[in-house]
């Protein structure tokens, strides 16, 4: 058994491994080599969240302040190296923005752990618009609201790579993201790790047992600094240019709720997270401007149905299929998708139609729909789509019903399964 799981997870690192390096050959346009460079350093930034939310149990609100320290220090450095007075190669670089989050959570971060749970994320809070108010004050280090740029291509080829290709800073960017990713993970089955969860879990128990809980959450606090740094340093060398907002609370906001959805009681949730940020920043914002209505009405269906994320589903499917009992699910899961898409197109509809109505009347009164011609002012369209949606929602209700049932019984075969296999 031991062998077997040790080669699964051997296999699994390989085809990551292998993901990162064929991407670009598969994916070869520019929005889609933009897109893929932006997944690299989201998905280190998302893991250093988890060292705190997943792994620690501390609901951070200020976790764009180690990033955006560290794409300022980095930037900096560029331009420093740029000028000849900091002898560090471009490829070097993510680490002085490690460095500097891991000094800047160093010094904040003992303040920070003294309390846990709904204290602490009130002080992150605040640590956190304490900063982004002073990044306002300091233009000399901040650049005031237009920012600081560098240029990312200075001195001699590192090995020949000069950074000015957008395909060679994706290279680097994947090589520090699959470094960075077996770090995190290798420090999860540490000593450390296990206490990180054991503080978590039961933080009276660990202190019972003489182990002082602030020095584990600080030391977790100081390591996802660094990594957090580290992703802040790529994001500068990728875009050039590093802004205020790089330290807002809407960052840090856009960071908790990913790897919240991608699942951050399981380590490659927010793997799964960091892609589906740049997907719904990138895509889903040039498909509709009404993008950040239907983000938040996802992230409220994810609590409400899937409190574990993305990757909890996974893994309770996966456990299903393994013992056999995943085909008795594939109709449920067919009229359950049916159905919640006709729900799903008659509410984005609407939200389309009021959206128009209210920002964009002066364009006229049609808008085009996944095809179809919806006129707002026709009383008719209206009808249609108010009933598509209640038509919809009433038949996901009753797949949902069904699926539950099926979902349940599957679940007790497999958990009789088990203990009988126990038993034997």
């Amino acid at each position: 058994m031991l062998r077997s799981a040790s080669t699964l997870r051997m296999v699994a690192w390989l085809a990551y491994a292998l993901i990162l390096f064929i991407a670009p050959l598969v994916f070869t346009s520019s929005l889609a080599m933009t897109m893929l460079t932006q997944m690299g350093y989201l998905i280190i930034i998302c893991l250093s969240y988890n060292l705190l939310l997943g792994q620690g149990g501390m609901l951070s609100f200020g976790h764009a302040v180690y990033v955006g320290l560290g794409s300022f220090f980095v930037i900096h450095a560029l331009n420093f190296a740029a000028a000849g007075r900091l002898p560090v190669p471009v490829s070097l670089m993510p680490l002085v923005g490690g460095l500097a989050g891991m000094a800047v959570a160093a010094l904040l971060g003992w303040v920070t752990t003294k309390k846990a749970a709904t204290p602490f994320a009130m002080i992150t809070l605040g640590v956190g618009e304490l900063v982004f108010s002073m990044s306002l004050m300091f233009p000399g280090f901040f650049g005031g609201e237009g920012g600081i740029s560098a240029n990312r291509v200075i001195g001699e080829p590192f090995f020949g790579l000069s950074y000015g290709p957008q395909v060679e800073v994706y290279y680097l960017i994947a090589i520090y993201c699959l470094l960075s990713t077996a770090a995190m993970y290798a420090l999860t089955l540490t000593p450390l790790g296990r206490m990180l969860n054991a503080v978590r879990d039961n933080p009276e128990r660990v202190a019972f047992i003489g182990y002082n809980t602030q020095v584990v959450r600080y030391i977790a606090f100081v390591i996802a600094g660094f990594f957090a740094g580290i992703g802040g340093g790529l994001q500068a060398i990728n875009f050039e240019s590093v802004t205020a907002e790089t330290l807002s609370g809407l960052r840090s906001g856009g960071y908790l709720l990913f790897t919240f959805v991608g699942g951050a009681m399981f380590f490659f949730g927010p793997i799964i997270g960091g892609v589906l940020l740049v997907l719904a920043i990138v895509m889903f914002s040039e498909i509709t401007k009404a993008w950040q209505i239907y983000l938040g009405l996802g992230f409220m269906l994810m609590v409400m149905f899937a409190p574990g994320g993305i990757a909890s589903l996974i893994m309770m499917n996966l456990r299903v299929a393994t013992m056999g009992h995943f085909r008795r699910l594939l109709l449920p899961y067919l009229l359950l998708f049916a159905t919640g898409a006709v729900a799903l197109g008659g509410s984005a509809a609407i939200i389309e139609m009021i959206y128009h109505v209210q920002l964009d009347a002066a364009m006229g009164s049609t808008i085009g729909f996944l095809g179809w011609q919806l006129d707002t002012s026709a009383p008719a369209h209206w009808l249609l789509v108010i009933a598509v949606t209640a038509v919809g929602g009433l038949a996901f209700e009753w797949a949902r019903r069904r699926f539950v049932r099926e979902w349940d019984e599957a679940n007790q075969r497999v958990e009789r399964e088990l203990k009988r296999m126990e038993a034997a």
